[in-house]
């Protein structure tokens, strides 16, 4: 299972989720499906977004984790 590491860094950055819907102009909702695993694909876009606000390489941001 691929996850994506947002809400622990953005812990690390100090910063919120909120902040990171204003900076990528993306919804809350959206950034949550993206959080809880709700979604089949990402963009290019979003992973360069995601690293470049939360300060951080694609393989800081992508874990892959086996499913239970």
């Amino acid at each position: 299972m691929v996850k994506l590491e947002i809400v622990e860094l953005l812990a690390k950055n100090k910063k919120s989720k909120y902040w990171l819907c204003q900076k990528m102009n993306i919804t809350s909702r959206n950034l949550n499906r993206i959080i809880r695993g709700e979604t089949t694909s990402i963009s290019f876009k979003y992973i360069e977004e995601f690293c470049t606000y939360l300060n951080c390489s694609p393989s800081d941001l992508i874990k892959i984790t086996k499913e239970k």
